[in-house]
């Protein structure tokens, strides 16, 4: 029994790659995801939800089922996982990035591969960890945290859309958030990856990194591990860590105290790795210091020597200097070095050098010298935090814990934080002066430091020595070895309760210590110090150095406090007093104070309990003196801001109670209300802005001075009254400052009074609060010069009171009082300050309440209006549009937040006043403005907020239709710009979509407007219209919309979120058009354009619905004009920039022909002309579509070839602007490839459409490159010098001459400029010299067929003839033809293929070497020309290319294979000479042909021949070559082996037998008899060279080879005659005359003649064939069909042919017709060939046969391009093929008829012979069998 499918509903994803073995099971792929609709078994069915065509079968096992929630959606459902957003976001990011990253690996981008491998991994682990659902709240949300900044980052640096985030990390949704929350999202967002990124890019260079985020902190913490102390000392040590400023000289921290013991680890073990201090407090301040070190002071305990034994007779515990270590850490501190918690430092350690070097003089050395420390040092590790101890607690849990030491700065942080309690009060011992007095050496003194009460009792640990250290009750100093001024420079802080500060002193003990335990057993203090750390007067003691004063006495008297406490304690003390003390030795109960001796402290008070400030002291305890409570009120601006600050509450509740006191009278009113002002004004520094919060707290929790907000008032009041008469009032400015807080004291004040006495006196202080806001405005009317800056603060501080004040005063009638505030300031003043002020106001409660907007708004919208509309002559700063557009967007944004009813008339208030004055800021800000997008984000906001019933209201509100027009028009104007230029960076996505959004309604909206008021024929506005289109098509064409070009992912969130805008904009610009009715005519051709660009989007419905319009255009014009020429002129025009820019595919062309045949079916009149320009636009189309394709292609060969076929469509339909367009990119492509000869040829192929004139250029004939050029003789004149340079490149000069002389004609006779002409003469010089000097490799050419359907079909059973570059190989050739076609096949034989072959699916390449064939040059007939000239016609201006192969025919005789040796030989005709415009030119027709034997052997004697010529010519010129190739070449021939190398030709053809069965060849046996015998005087003037060449070593060799030839030129004189060569030593006119030249004038055969005689081959090959073009039958005589087909320069002309009389054109040699040609047969050219030219590679046609001319000029005096080659073959050709192609810048002379040929030939020839004359044939060259038979074998 058959299971059942079941239905059901889920969706899963593919967990493995499922292949499917065809229908119905469905492929699946890792991660599709999956529509289950059905499941049976182990089955599913369903559907792919990418692809919801794709349904079938699949195992369930291949899937994971996810749990999901269906959204039904414009009819589209839309599957969203029910997971958690952002694991969804993961996911789809994911997906994105993983399809990059295969990119990534493609194209072998390494480093960002493995950038976005890792930030995938990171995602997919934290993925797993969001899905687990096991993490605690505070760490979900870091990861979350995390997981949206690497999202961001990633997308950011792949160049992926933005994702703008609200506050919890989700994406926001546009249609929640208002426009401009959303601007400011992305701007946000934006800065904050940039930050990121710079941190990321500044891993390399730390500098910026931490820089930025330092300075963004007042506080930084310096953390430091010590890892290791590696050091020889033997004793127990104490290092003392701290910050040190060397530049002055001072410790900038608490010391950290790491005690080490004598085994060299720490003394408490458990410290061992766990040494870790993070020195706190540095500000900004110590960061900028020049250096910062961190310093180890290093003291060692035990021996006074260390060399002494360790024995028990010694005193152990002495603490003794031992050395310093020292780091600059400056780099670490500012950010510049890296700073990584891993790296280890190494702080090398400098011992004392003497045993009194003092440590702290030791610090100053050490900084300054680098000495060796032999491996003795510290290991630490250093890293910048920032924050202070609790922020670092915080941000760095693994660095910093509750274990971790705290050094703090000597000294307040710059910023105190409240709640910062602190009582420290550091005390560092300086240095002393100590006389020996009745010892013999000085003393070794050890000071010895305790906290005593006033009865003398030590205070228990109350000293620290140093942060991490625990505290202990006696302070014992480092000893210095007999020292009389000891410098110890050791601190040490003191910390007591702050309650018996008042009682306690310092003690100071001075011992002498003996390094003989015994002796120091019995020594004694021998004199003391003290110090009180608090005055009388109750301040504390101030900061700095005390100079105390040394008691000396019974060393019990010292610990009796009664006995010294009395005495003075300091040297300042006891001058005050001196009157009363004797100066030297008052004794008070055995203490004297001693004058011989001194000892200085420094002290330093971090306390935010004790004072040092007096006045301060007397303000905080006034009752006790009230009388100096007006001079302490008065100080208190003197007090430093840190004492006050730190004592905040205190002198607060001073000054409400002196208040409240004296509530009855005024008396202190002012001085408070001063007082509480400069307070404000402290904390509104910079320094203490953390104490804003304490005052907030003290006005909310502490503050009860119920009746101050009458006093407060009054004062204020007072102060603004007096100001705004203009009398001088110092503390306003201040009082302006503070305004926010003086109003929440009175507000606070009002809200007790009124909780008190129950809402008593509420209308006398709405009255006053009126009264006080009318002093305001009388101020900001005041016109004294010193009000100006008082408005300004009154500006800056008035929106800070409204939210107290609107908690006790009426909103409504607080808006009318801002109201008069705003209006009472003359207009055009302070504008600026009022837009700050108003935004301010707009970001209060109160704008939130609409009865307050009602008020406020119209007041902002005219100052907004008035400064964005300010004239020119006051241009707006950009500081000033910025608050503007600030002010605005705060306004939307209130009312985007407020429900529409309650803001429909303020949104018409903005839209009536300033939506036109933002459009037109917006126009005329340029697109680089930083404000731009502030605007832009403004106007959308506008637009996003009007409502239907706005619009209508708006477009009303224009009095005339003209105003409402300029009003459309810039609108639109506007619009299209911002599309097109956008203004927010790429990747703002949301933004883009939002803004097309806003912008889609607002033009359909328009739109209406345009159909009701501007469409009937009285009030139709073109030019409004025309805006119309060209925004509409802007936008649909607009790249943010174009979906198809995006990620799938990105596909669907738009598709979702916004829908294909495209289509609706689309379907709208067809309902415009098909309204137009008659006016359609108006925007033909203009609309042509933006229409084609609409119809191309890959949108079918779009498109179906748009073609249409183009059938509509052309039959708008067509029953206008009868034809629609404008039309097809403009849409091929546009079609060409269309396609090339990426639009069109296939489908488009399909569409294309169908829709508009379709519609011309129903026009039976414009029918057959719709098909003829659909078939028209269907070739452009294919030929544009293979052009675009073959542009990205790597070959560039395949490029040029589609360049062309587009050079000659463009051609062929007579758009000479295109055609022009196209030679430029073809001759661009073969720079790119160094082709500089087919460069110049193209180039040429402009200069044929110009003439010589002087009249002004049109534009069709102009180049972008040229456009400097005015007139076409301009013009010509420079394309000629680029095309002359490029002929040099190439080496082409006979090329670059002609042109040369074209141009001096130019010069000479017709502008007269004889010092271009001069130039151009010196440049003619150069390449004629060029030409005989320099030597120029041949080319070879190759054949090349592409057989099989597998080739595009440009190729597809095509033969080519390739020329090869300067030494290139045909194996070289090949294999680079091969990488092109990777797949094709290597053909290993010569012949053509069969039908097989060619009907097969594959790719199959022929290639091999042909030889070139020189065609005639008549003006060289019959004259001497040297080599160099002739050769570069052997390979160039050629099209006739030979393959030759030797076959045998009939009985081989073994002894003689010459006899039968026949050569088949194949030629090609190329469509074209080359070099040309391409390297390769098509074949357009193949003959065979077969040479016998004897023809054979006469081909070959020639090229002996030509070969010793040659060389004989090459050592007469150059005396210095090598005698080696001579010797090889002349013994080759005369030696008797060889017989002259003809010996076998005397067998096989001059026997009677062979004379008998040939008699038709008895004139070949006799040229070859003279060529024979012609070899003897050739030889001989060869050994005649040798001879005088030859070195003695050789000589043997060249006189058996001399003895060889007499026999031979015996043997041949005998047999064959002799011949004769002139003397070659005779001189003509001083120059040597090569032995060639004058051989060669010996010759005075017809080259004709002779081609015919023995070129023609007795029988043509029966397998001769054509390829697909045969050339045409031969008309008249045969030049004229040659004149015909090859026609060079057929008159090129466009359009204007007529006028252009003085334009050249070919002559072409014809006896019959040249004297009767007239004029008008010149212009019986018909259309199609006006144009054309040799280039049209397409096709080959035979021009109408009128075409001979009249004269030959200069202007057109080069044919298609010419051809290398390495062999010189003059072409044996039949004489019915024999192409004579001219050249136009020869003279042609005329060829004479078959018939006059031959009886020329019989009646000369002999007698020609007879006296010596040599044929040309043999003057040309022939290749040898052996060549050909060698290169048929070695080129496969």
């Amino acid at each position: 029994m058959m299971a059942r499918w079941h239905k059901t509903d889920k969706s899963g994803v593919a967990i493995y790659n499922f292949k499917g073995t065809g229908i119905p099971q469905l492929p699946l792929q890792i991660g599709d995801v999956v529509h289950i609709l059905e499941s049976c078994e182990d089955w599913y069915k369903g559907y792919l939800v990418r692809h919801k065509g794709s349904e079938g079968i699949f195992p369930k096992s291949f899937i994971h089922i996810k749990e999901v929630t269906v959204e039904k959606k414009r009819h589209t459902e839309n599957i969203i996982s029910a997971e958690i957003p952002l694991v969804q976001e993961v996911t789809t990011t994911l997906w994105e990035w993983g399809s990059i990253w295969k990119q990534l690996y493609v194209t072998n981008k390494k480093e960002r591969f493995q950038q976005v491998q890792s930030m995938m991994y990171d995602l997919m682990e934290w993925r797993s960890q969001l899905l687990s659902g096991t993490l605690p709240k505070d760490e979900l949300k870091e990861l979350k945290q995390k997981v949206t900044s690497k999202i961001d980052y990633g997308n950011k640096i792949l160049e992926l859309d933005l994702i703008v985030r609200d506050e919890d990390g989700n994406i926001l949704d546009p249609d929640k958030t208002s426009v401009i929350s959303l601007f400011h999202a992305h701007e946000e967002a934006t800065n904050k990856i940039t930050e990121r990124i710079k941190e990321e890019m500044s891993k390399d260079q730390p500098d910026y990194a931490s820089y930025s985020r330092m300075s963004s902190s007042p506080t930084h913490s310096l953390y430091v591990f010590v890892r290791n102390f590696v050091c020889r000392i033997g004793e127990d040590a104490e290092l003392f860590m701290s910050l040190y400023d060397p530049q002055k000289l001072t410790i900038i921290s608490e010391n950290y105290l790491v005690r080490w013991g004598s085994r060299g680890f720490p003394k408490e073990i458990d410290m061992l790795n766990n040494l870790k201090v993070v020195f706190t407090d540095l500000g900004n301040k110590d960061l900028s210091r020049d250096k910062i070190y961190l310093v180890c002071q290093i003291v060692r305990v035990g021996r006074m020597d260390l060399k002494d034994s360790n024995s028990k007779k010694y005193t152990q515990g002495l603490r003794r200097p031992f050395g310093v270590a020292v780091m600059d850490i400056t780099d670490i501190i500012k950010g510049k070095a890296e700073s990584d918690e891993e790296k280890q430092h190494f702080i090398p350690f400098h011992p004392v050098v003497a045993e009194n070097d003092f440590l702290h003089s030791l610090l100053n050395k050490v900084t300054a010298s680098k000495g060796d420390s032999g491996g003795q040092g510290l290991w630490v590790t250093v890293k910048m935090l920032v924050g202070d101890v609790i922020q670092t607690r915080k941000d760095y849990p693994h660095l910093v814990d509750r274990t971790t030491v705290v050094a703090r700065k000597l000294g307040f942080p710059e910023i105190i934080m409240p709640g910062d309690i602190r009582n420290d009060i550091y005390i560092t011992l300086l240095y002393g002066d100590f006389d020996k007095y009745n010892k013999t050496t000085q003393r070794n003194v050890e000071v010895i430091m305790c906290v005593c009460d006033e009865e003398g009792k030590v205070m228990p640990n109350a000293v620290c020595l140093g942060a991490g250290d625990k505290p202990v009750s006696e302070y014992r100093s480092v000893l210095y070895y007999q020292v009389k001024q000891p410098r110890w420079m050791e601190t040490l802080k003191v910390a007591v309760p702050i309650e018996d500060m008042q009682r306690i002193h310092l003690r100071f003990m001075f011992r002498h210590r003996s390094s003989q335990e015994s002796k120091d057993k019995g020594e004694k203090n021998f004199a003391m110090a003290y110090i009180r750390l608090m005055k009388e007067d109750g301040t504390t003691l101030q900061d700095g150095i005390h100079d105390l004063l040394v008691l000396k006495g019974d060393s019990k008297k010292m610990e009796d406090a009664s006995a010294y406490l009395t005495l003075p304690s300091t040297r300042q003390h006891m001058e005050n007093k001196g009157a009363t003390i004797v100066r030297n030795s008052s004794i008070v109960g055995g203490l004297s104070v001693s004058s011989r001796d001194a000892f200085y402290i420094s002290t330093l008070v971090c306390s935010t309990k004790l004072t040092q400030n007096v006045g301060l002291l007397g303000l905080l305890k006034w009752r006790m003196k009230p009388e100096l409570l007006q001079e302490n009120l008065e100080k208190l601006k003197i007090v430093d801001g840190e004492e006050v600050v730190k004592f905040l509450q205190d002198t607060l509740d001073a000054l409400f109670n002196i208040m409240m006191e004296h509530s009855h009278s005024n008396e202190y009113d002012i001085l408070v209300f001063d007082a509480l002002i400069y307070i404000i004004g402290l904390i509104a520094d910079r320094k203490f802005q953390h104490f804003n919060a304490v005052l907030e707290a003290y006005i909310q929790q502490h503050f009860s001075a119920t009746l101050a907000y009458k006093k407060l008032m009054t004062v204020l009041k007072t102060y603004l009254d007096t100001s705004s008469r203009g009398e001088q009032c110092e503390p306003i400015l201040r009082t302006l400052k503070a305004l926010e807080y003086v109003f929440k004291f009175i507000v606070r004040s009002r809200t007790l009074f009124s909780q008190l006495y129950e809402g008593k006196e509420q209308t006398e202080f709405e009255e006053s609060m009126r009264r006080l806001f009318e002093s305001i405005n009388n101020l900001m009317k005041s016109q004294h010069k010193t009000a100006i800056l008082l408005q300004v603060a009154a500006l800056k501080y008035i929106p800070s009171v409204l939210h107290d004040v609107e908690m006790v005063f009426d909103a409504k009638l607080l808006s009318q009082l801002l109201y008069e505030f705003y209006t009472c300031i003359p207009p055009v003043k302070l504008q600026k300050q009022k837009v700050q002020s108003m935004k301010e106001i707009v970001r209060s409660n109160l704008f939130k309440k609409q009865e307050c907007r009602d008020i406020l708004l119209p007041v902002i919208t005219k100052e907004l209006k008035e400064l964005l509309e300010q004239k020119d002559d006051q241009q707006l700063q950009v500081q000033e549009k910025k608050y503007c557009v600030e002010l605005l967007n705060s306004i939307l944004e209130v009312l985007s937040c407020q429900d529409a009813a309650s803001t429909y008339h303020h949104i018409q208030e903005i839209m009536v006043q300033l939506l036109r004055t933002v459009n037109r800021t917006v126009i005329t800000m340029g697109r680089d403005d930083p404000l731009i997008s502030h605007f832009v984000a403004c106007m959308t906001a506008i637009l996003n907020q009007m409502n239907n019933q706005h619009y209508s209201v708006y477009i009303e509100t224009f009095q005339t239709s003209s105003e409402l027009v300029d009003f459309l028009m810039e609108t639109f104007i506007m619009f299209k710009d911002l599309i097109g230029k956008n203004v927010y960076p790429s990747d703002w996505m949301a933004m883009s979509m939002v803004q097309n959004r806003v912008f889609l309604r607002a033009i359909n909206k328009f739109a209406e407007t345009m159909n009701q008021k501007f469409l009937e024929n009285m009030n139709f506005e073109v030019q409004l219209w025309n805006n119309y289109f060209h925004l509409a098509v802007a936008f649909i064409t607009q790249d943010s919309l174009q979906l198809e070009n995006f990620s799938h992912a990105k596909y669907n969130k738009i598709q979702n979120k916004y829908g294909d805008m495209r289509r609706l904009i689309g379907f709208a610009i067809r309902d415009m058009w098909y309204k137009l009715g008659q006016n359609k005519i108006c925007f033909i051709p203009g609309m042509v354009g933006p229409i084609l660009e609409m119809t191309l989007i890959p949108e079918v419905e779009l498109r179906k619905a748009t073609i249409p319009i183009f059938f509509d255009m052309m039959l708008c014009e067509y029953q206008r004009t009868g034809e629609f020429r404008k039309f097809e002129n403009e849409i091929i025009l546009k079609l060409d920039h269309e396609v090339e820019g990426g639009r069109g595919d296939e489908h488009y062309m399909q569409l294309f022909e169908s829709i508009l045949t379709e519609c011309a079916r129903q026009y039976p009149s414009i029918f057959n002309l719709v098909e003829g320009f659909v078939s028209l636009i269907k070739g452009l189309l294919e030929k544009l579509l293979d052009y675009r394709t073959v542009m990205n292609d790597e070959s560039k060969d395949n490029r040029m070839s589609c360049t062309v076929n587009l050079l000659n469509f463009y051609k062929d339909i007579n758009r000479e602007e295109m055609y022009i367009r196209y030679l430029y990119k073809l001759r661009d492509l073969h720079l790119d490839c160094e082709n500089y000869t087919e460069a110049a040829y193209t180039l040429l192929l402009h200069t044929w459409l110009l003439k010589w004139s002087d009249e002004q250029c049109a534009p069709q004939v102009m180049s972008t490159e040229f456009q400097c050029s005015q007139t076409y003789r301009h013009l010509k004149e420079n394309l000629y010098e680029k095309i002359i340079e490029y002929f040099d490149k190439g080496k082409m000069w006979e090329e670059a001459i002609s042109l040369c002389k074209e141009l001096a004609e130019q010069y000479e006779k017709e502008v007269f400029d004889y010092e271009l002409l001069s130039q151009n003469l010196i440049q003619q010089a150069k390449f004629y010299e060029n030409i005989m000097k320099i030597l120029r490799p041949k080319p070879d050419y190759f054949a090349v067929g592409y057989y099989g359907q597998g080739f595009p079909t440009f190729l597809r059973n095509k033969v080519f003839i390739y020329r090869g570059k300067e030494y290139e190989r045909r194996e070289d050739f090949q294999a680079q033809l091969m990488t092109q076609f990777p797949s094709a096949e290597k053909m290993n034989t010569t012949s053509a293929p069969g039908k097989d072959v060619k009907n097969s699916p594959g790719q199959y390449i022929q290639c091999f070497t042909v030889q070139p064939v020189l065609e005639e040059q008549p003006r060289f007939k019959n004259k001497a020309v040297p080599d160099q000239i002739i050769n570069f016609y052997k390979s160039n201006n050629v099209h006739r290319f030979h393959y030759s192969r030797p076959v045998r025919k009939g009985s081989v005789d073994p002894e003689n294979e010459f006899a039968s040796m026949w050569i088949e030989r194949t030629s090609f005709v190329t469509a074209y000479k080359l070099p040309g415009i391409l390297r390769w030119f098509e074949v357009v027709s193949m003959s065979q042909t077969t040479i016998s034997p004897l023809e054979n052997a006469i081909e070959t004697m020639s090229t002996t021949n030509e070969k010793i010529l040659m060389m004989i010519n090459q050592y007469q010129n150059d005396e210095n070559l090598p005698i080696n190739p001579l010797s090889m070449l002349l013994n080759g021939i005369v030696d008797p082996a060889v017989m002259g190398g003809f010996a076998k030709y005397e067998k096989a053809f001059f026997t009677e037998e062979y004379i008998r069965d040939h008699p038709e060849d008895q004139e070949k046996l006799n040229r070859l008899k003279d060529l024979i015998a012609w070899q003897i005087p050739f030889l001989g003037a060869g050994i005649k060279i040798h001879e005088r060449r030859v070195s003695d070593n050789l000589r043997p060799f060249h006189d058996r080879m001399e003895e060889c030839f007499k026999h031979l030129k015996v043997k041949v004189e005998k047999q064959y005659g002799a011949r004769e060569l002139p003397d070659f030593d005779d001189k003509r006119v001083g120059r040597p005359r090569s032995m060639l030249r004058s051989y060669r004038q010996l010759s005075v055969i017809s080259l004709t003649s002779m081609n015919s005689d023995c070129s023609t081959p007795n029988k043509i090959a029966s397998e001769s064939f054509d390829l697909e073009v045969v050339l045409p039958k031969p008309v008249k005589a045969e030049s004229e069909e040659t004149a015909l087909q090859f026609n060079p320069h057929p008159e090129v002309k466009m359009r204007k042919s007529k006028k252009r009389t003085k334009r050249s054109s070919v002559v072409f040699a014809d006896e019959k017709t040249a004297p009767d040609i007239s004029i008008s047969d010149m212009k019986c050219l018909s259309r199609k060939y006006e144009f054309m030219s040799d280039t049209n590679l397409s096709e080959h046609v035979v021009a109408p046969q009128k075409t001979s001319v009249l004269k030959q000029m200069s202007s057109v005096s080069r044919s298609m391009p010419t051809i290398p080659g390495l062999t010189l073959s003059v072409s044996p050709v039949a004489a019915d093929e024999t192409i004579a192609s001219h050249r136009l810048s020869q003279p042609v002379f005329p060829s004479t008829s078959d018939g006059d040929k031959k009886t020329f030939k019989k009646k000369k020839v002999n007698q020609l012979f007879k006296t010596m004359r040599i044929s040309k044939v043999l003057e040309d060259g022939k290749q040898s069998v052996e060549h050909h038979f060698k290169s048929s074998s070695t080129d496969l």
